[in-house]
């Protein structure tokens, strides 16, 4: 009986197949745990970098193609799969490096790639592997990228009216891709004349001025910071830009010197835009001596401001008096609207205190969820109304409680997804999430015979 022979494949090799489990397709739930996976198999890669490049290169190139093999079988909704691709794709770039590879057929096999991506994995890959590239490498990603937007400029209008990046979707896309080159390489003639000859935005503005800062040009830095600001405000609806220009004008004032003119600007934007972030960026400014009276201002002034951001900054300066009294004056569904990221923290925080306060957070978290028919995630909503049990019984209010369950009870009992884990909480039998191996191994050990102690 004959049978053909295969291949003794590298180790390495192996685990990257053994790790890609050809054939079985990843859930989105799944996803994460098989990306750690993937990345501990990388890491072995990453370790051959400076040892044996050549080898490395070889190793990241077929780690690459069994990815986009594996890709129709992975459910890539959470994105971290195709992160950890381009993660691929700059271990690469860092062993052509150390393997002395020429810099032109890097930055051709990177392009090359990028105009053959069926699944998108190496959109905007500019932006990663600029950051990995050596000076020599950037250059000839400047070079090759300019060409391209080159050849898609034959027809542009006057320079600086932007309109043909409106018109031709691949000039703007190596225009912008240019940009994240020449930023990364620190060139602020090539730069500014791109973003002239393209259409200056309050974007741009902000580059230029971050570059100028970073070689110390602090004076030039603030004059583009000012100019990006008066544009950033003929724009609709503003900018992240515009956001950007105004944390940074500050910081340049206070590097020149400009102590209280740094401190005024600072406070006018908090004023505009009160978040934890602008107290932040206030704070810092303020001399230490001033440090109480300056907080008590600005928590004042952000009062009645948006439900988000207020949540988020009385958790972040621990003004646990002042949240519980928020809470307690805000509706459920105002609660309910506010995202997790700034109630969770919130609700955490004032558990030990404030039970009562802290269970209608976690209620206004599981009923998020819920409301909103989130399936994948009813067994989150089903722990945070868990808590908020917790939290009701704490705090003495369980008339409290049982209106929830009377209210979902009511409102969904038709999720059959849901309704099941959720009755199995109220009867008190857990969180209503399925405990794991480990956890009904312990239960179960205490009916087992005892152990000998240590001494016996």
């Amino acid at each position: 009986m004959s049978r053909k022979a295969r291949r003794t494949a590298d180790p390495v090799e192996q685990k990257i197949e053994a790790a890609l489990d050809p054939g079985r397709f990843v859930s989105d739930r799944a996803c994460f745990s098989f990306v750690g996976d993937l990345e501990a198999v990388e890491h072995e890669v990453a370790e051959r970098i400076h040892v044996t490049p050549a080898r490395a290169i070889a190793l990241y190139e077929a780690f690459l193609a069994g990815c986009y093999e594996k890709a129709n079988e992975v459910d890539n909704s959470s994105g971290s799969f195709g992160m950890f691709v381009t993660s691929l794709y700059c271990g690469w770039v860092e062993a052509r490096q150390a393997a002395g590879a020429a810099p032109d057929e890097t930055a051709t096999q990177l392009l090359a790639w990028m105009d053959d991506d069926p699944f998108g994995f190496s959109y905007q890959l500019e932006k990663d592997a600029a950051k990995v590239l050596d000076k020599a490498g950037l250059a000839a990603l400047a070079s090759q990228v300019r060409a391209r937007f080159d050849r898609f400029s034959a027809t542009r209008p006057e320079a600086g009216t932007g309109e043909s990046l409106e018109r031709n979707p691949a000039r703007r896309r190596w225009a912008d891709a240019l940009r994240t080159v020449y930023r990364e390489q620190g060139d602020v003639n090539a730069y500014v004349g791109l973003a002239e000859e393209t259409g200056l935005r309050a974007q741009d503005c902000h580059a230029v001025a971050a570059m100028l800062a970073a070689r110390g040009e602090n004076e030039q830095a603030l004059s583009w910071v000012e100019r990006g600001i008066e544009l950033d405000k003929m724009a609709p609806h503003g900018s992240w830009s515009g956001r950007d220009l105004a944390t940074l004008k500050p910081r340049l004032l206070k590097e020149l010197g400009r102590d209280s003119e740094a401190l005024e600007v600072a406070w006018a934007e908090y004023r505009q835009h009160p978040s934890r972030y602008c107290y932040d960026d206030l704070m810092q400014l303020v001399p230490r001596t001033e440090h109480q009276l300056w907080h008590e201002k600005a928590i004042e002034a952000a009062m009645g401001t948006n439900l988000h951001s207020l949540i988020e900054l009385l958790h972040h300066t621990w003004e646990i008096e002042r949240l519980a009294e928020l809470v307690r004056g805000s509706a459920d569904d105002a609660l309910e609207a506010v995202s997790r990221y700034a109630t969770e923290p919130a609700a955490e925080q004032l558990e030990k205190t404030h039970p009562g306060v802290a269970a209608r957070l976690w209620r206004a978290l599981g009923m998020r969820i819920v409301n909103a028919k989130k399936s994948k995630h009813y067994d989150a909503a089903v722990r945070n109304l868990a808590r908020a049990r917790r939290c009701y019984e704490k705090a003495g209010l369980t008339a409290d409680w049982q209106q929830v369950v009377s209210e979902v009870r009511g409102e969904h009992h038709r999720k059959t997804g849901f309704m099941p884990s959720f009755e199995e909480m109220v009867r008190g039998s857990g969180d209503g999430v399925e405990p794991s191996f480990l956890e009904r191994a312990k239960a179960r050990w205490g009916h087992g015979p005892s152990l000998p102690s240590p001494d016996q």
